[in-house]
């Protein structure tokens, strides 16, 4: 009888394991289909970029009293007089203000070679590397006791952000090469990016108060360590091997020189000037003119959350209708910033100070959502569909404003006022809006046919160029007759008719 028991123990255990591994198989497969994939691959890339603004934003909260005790602490301990003893307002503030910079400052240092280092071994690596920098960061951040680590803890995010950002974004352009769907995707990405921006001053605030300073960061750093193990899990980076035939993508020096990325990186950093200038300078603005409370300052930015996530869904559906008029929702964005930052210093409570941010992000909203796919579009059909430089290039646009802001502001503020500084970042953004007719006639350009024409100007680096080296040497003397002279095949998997030989040799980015 025990023999019998132990038997079917034993039967029931091998089923469980059966059904087990037939269940992992099942996920396996599920995971590996394109289009799941894909959207796995979404939910990855913006947790990263959640992540990365709340730890940017995150620190807000905390770190002004968290140094403030700090220096109170070290004073004491070197019984030095009672003059001494308290914390220096003015250094303090100096040194708020770089340990803000550093990360931006140092982000802007390495987007132009983590675009090119993107470029060469794909989007996968980089992202994973990202993440392992930023997981590091965020440890070295809970744990830090002095002015030194959380500088280079703040400094070893922008190194992180550097590959996880730019990697992220281009590899959601990479996977979603419809237009539409691009636009949506990359409006998912901006939505997650400005609730971690917006959240993420509550979060760490809340937990600041009750739980201590770690505690933020071990709850950051724990959420970034599993993105990290769902991309191993997701993608398994080491083993693709298809990076070895990556076309070579555009040199970041010639995207920078294109007058059409110019103009929407320019607008990139025009745009988020009035974000990055006000968020270190505001709370003080309105201690003294509003004699606001710390939870007031806190909360202030919460609302705007609710107008950019309207800005990106309007945009996408606009763009998914009307395509041609993407400049048009970028400008439009643009004298909407301006006009809000115009009225911010009119504002006498902070229930009417939410309605000019509220304007702020909104008009934030519309010129990423618009000009975040263009970029990838102009790409398309100008250059080589590779796009680890040309979202380099955003990061670095972005980088500029948020590097300047901490730095620049409060001289601003001090020198000129509170008042001029909203009114030139407002005419600012009034004035640049009308560069952005220089790009009405992107719409007009054809997708390039000739991404491996560019690519086989030099000798053939894969099967795929080998092959159409030897169709085209066969066309010239009228030998090839392949299915892809018969019927081609477009990038989008429909048919197309048959061009000649002049037409593909002709064919090649327009309006250059």
């Amino acid at each position: 009888m025990e023999s019998d028991g132990s038997a079917g123990v034993a039967k029931s255990a091998a089923l469980n394991l059966s059904e087990m591994g037939e269940r992992t198989k099942q996920l396996g497969s599920a995971m590996q289909d394109p289009n799941r994939q894909r959207k796995l691959i979404l939910v990855i890339v913006c947790v990263a970029l959640l992540l990365d603004n709340m730890l940017y934003m995150v620190i807000v909260p905390i770190i002004p009293d968290y140094l403030a005790d700090l220096e109170t602490e070290q004073a004491a301990r070197t019984l030095a007089n009672s003059s001494v003893s308290r914390a220096n307002p003015n250094n303090l503030d100096i040194q708020i203000g770089v340990l803000f910079a550093s990360k931006a400052i140092l982000q802007l240092m390495v987007s132009p070679l983590s675009g090119t280092f993107i470029d060469r071994v794909g989007y996968d690596i980089p992202l994973l590397i990202g993440l392992l920098v930023m997981f590091v960061s965020t440890c070295i951040f809970a744990f830090a006791d002095n002015y030194g680590t959380l500088f280079a803890a703040r400094s070893l995010q922008g190194l992180g952000s550097a590959f996880a950002d730019t990697s992220g974004i281009a590899m959601i352009a990479d996977r979603y090469t419809e237009e539409a769907e691009r636009s949506r995707a990359l409006g998912v990405a901006l939505a997650f990016i400005s609730f971690g921006s917006l959240v993420a001053p509550p979060f760490g605030g809340v937990l600041y108060e009750f739980a201590g300073k770690r505690v933020p960061f071990i709850v950051l750093a724990s959420v970034c360590l599993a993105d990290g193990v769902l991309l191993l899990t997701v993608i398994r980076p080491f083993s693709n091997g298809t990076r070895a035939n990556m076309p070579v993508g555009t040199p970041i020096y010639r995207l920078m020189t294109d007058p059409y990325i110019a103009v929407v990186a320019g607008a990139l950093t025009v745009c988020n000037i009035p974000l990055a200038f006000l968020e270190p300078t505001i709370s003080s603005w309105m201690e003294s003119t509003m004699n606001a409370s710390k939870w007031e300052m806190g909360l202030i930015w919460l609302p705007a959350f609710f107008p950019h996530v309207l800005g990106v869904y309007v945009t996408v559906r606009l763009a998914a209708k009307y395509p041609e008029l993407q400049w048009f929702y970028g400008a439009l964005g643009m004298v909407i910033i301006g006009a809000s930052s115009c009225t911010v210093p009119a504002c006498r409570t902070p229930g009417q100070l939410m309605l000019p941010l509220c304007g702020v992000c909104f008009g934030i909203a519309l010129v990423d959502t618009a000009l975040l796919p263009t970029l990838a579009f102009l790409v398309d059909v100008r250059h080589v569909s590779v796009y680890g430089s040309v979202y380099a290039i955003a990061d670095i646009s972005y980088s500029l404003a948020y590097a300047l802001g901490p730095v620049v502001a409060g001289q601003i503020v001090h020198n000129l006022g509170f008042v001029q500084l909203n009114l030139g970042m407002g005419l600012v953004n009034v004035l640049y809006a009308p560069a952005l007719l220089l790009l009405r006639c992107v719409c007009q350009m054809k997708k390039s046919c000739s991404e491996r024409n560019v690519l086989l100007e030099d000798e053939p680096k894969g099967l795929y160029d080998s092959i159409r080296m030897q169709e085209r040497r066969l066309r010239r003397k009228g030998l090839c007759t392949t299915t892809a002279d018969v019927c081609p095949v477009a990038e989008n998997g429909l048919f197309e008719a048959p061009r000649s030989l002049s037409e593909e040799e002709s064919s090649g980015p327009e309006l250059t």
